[in-house]
C-alpha cells in the first residue's frame, strides 16, 4: 500500500514502511530461546500478554509458545542465521513473515475509540495500557495490536488483508463518528 495515510477524520491512520517480523516457537522459559529473542529484537523479553517495543525492534508475545520478534526490515536475513545459530538443536521454529504481515499505526486522541469499534477488548486507559499486547479479531479478519505509545497503536494484520483493515480503520475514524466514551 506503499506508506498511504488518511487523516481526514478523528484518527489518523498509516502503513507502517516494511517491518522486519520473526516468528519464533518453542519454549519461552528456555534460556537460549530467550537469548534467541532478545539478541535479534534489543530489548528485554515480554511477559504473557505484553509487548516490548521501541521504534521498529520489539518483541511480542503471541501465545504460551510464540512470541513475534520485530526488527529492522533490512536485518532479517543476519538474525534469522544468529537466531539459529543460538538455538542449535533446541526444539524451535524460527520464520521470517516480514512479506507476510502489514502493520498500520493509528493515531490521535481518539484512537483508542476507533479501535473499540472494531475489537472486542476494553481499551479504557485504566485497561489497556502501555506494553500490554492483544490478538483477537478486527471485524472479520485477525489482527495484533498494542500501544506504541500514549495516543498510538500499531496494529498488525495479514497483509493479504490490508486494503480491508485499512479501510475499516477509516470507517471506523470517520469525521463525527467520535462517542467520547474514553
Amino acid at each position: 500500500m506503499n506508506g498511504v495515510t488518511w487523516d481526514q477524520g478523528i484518527a489518523t491512520v498509516t502503513e507502517v514502511p516494511l517491518q522486519g517480523m520473526i516468528t519464533l516457537r518453542g519454549s519461552l522459559t528456555d534460556p537460549k530461546v530467550k537469548k534467541a529473542a532478545t539478541g535479534a529484537a534489543g530489548v528485554d523479553m515480554p511477559g504473557q500478554g505484553q509487548a516490548n517495543c521501541v521504534e521498529d525492534r520489539g518483541i511480542c508475545w503471541m501465545s504460551p509458545d510464540e512470541v513475534l520478534v520485530l526488527c529492522p526490515y533490512g536485518s532479517v536475513s543476519t538474525n534469522l542465521e544468529k537466531m539459529q545459530t543460538i538455538l542449535g538443536a533446541v526444539h524451535s521454529l524460527v520464520v521470517d513473515v516480514s512479506d507476510a504481515r502489514a502493520v498500520f499505526d493509528l493515531a490521535g486522541s481518539h484512537a483508542r475509540e476507533v479501535l473499540a469499534k472494531l475489537v472486542p477488548v476494553d481499551l479504557a486507559r485504566d485497561q489497556f495500557t502501555s506494553g500490554m499486547f492483544r490478538r483477537t479479531r478486527m471485524a472479520q479478519v485477525p489482527a495484533a495490536f498494542w500501544l506504541h505509545d500514549s495516543d498510538r497503536l500499531r496494529i498488525v494484520c495479514f497483509r493479504s488483508q490490508a486494503q480491508y483493515v485499512y479501510d475499516l480503520l477509516k470507517t471506523a475514524s470517520a469525521s463525527g463518528s467520535d462517542i467520547d466514551c474514553f
